[in-house]
């Protein structure tokens, strides 16, 4: 890890990040159905996150994507709550205190938009992940919050900001 940027996407980005989200999947061998994988904004992130109070982050590495993470209202939710939303990063990359920046990052933008609580769907497997999330001061819900359609992400937690 060389020069490390985290810095907003950009419409040149959307091939790189949906080419490092997939193989996050596929090399962790994560469920390809009822998660991040299968959404259809995948191959177009800067298109769903440039709308007003979203914003979405990739992490470059000498001009080389290697993750991202952003945030957005939460679907079907008419409470004030954004999602940490497809925060995902290559094996290259862990372990090296980027996964907190990025969440310091998208919970800064939070409360700079407004939000009173960010809300996140993970995988049981993601047990590094949560320990980040609980980290940041995330604690675990019982239940789902408005409904992002991925059912194979039953792990659900929440930050008042």
């Amino acid at each position: 890890m060389n020069r490390i940027i985290i810095r907003e996407i950009q419409k040149n980005d959307n091939e790189q990040i949906a080419l490092v989200i997939r193989e996050v999947f596929v090399s962790d061998d994560y469920p390809k159905t009822g998660t991040a994988f299968a959404d259809k904004q995948l191959d177009f992130m800067f298109e769903t996150y440039d709308r007003p109070r979203a914003v979405y982050f990739v992490v470059e590495n000498d001009g080389k994507i290697v993750g991202g993470g952003g945030i957005s209202q939460l679907d079907n939710s008419t409470e004030n709550i954004c999602e940490l939303q497809k925060m995902y990063f290559l094996q290259e990359t862990r372990g090296k205190g980027i996964g907190s920046q990025m969440i310091q990052k998208c919970l800064e933008k939070a409360s700079e938009f407004g939000y009173e609580k960010c809300y996140l769907e993970t995988l049981p497997e993601m047990l590094t992940a949560q320990h980040l999330y609980k980290k940041a001061g995330f604690e675990y819900l019982c239940s789902p919050l408005g409904n992002t359609g991925h059912k194979t992400c039953p792990v659900w937690m929440i930050k008042n900001l």
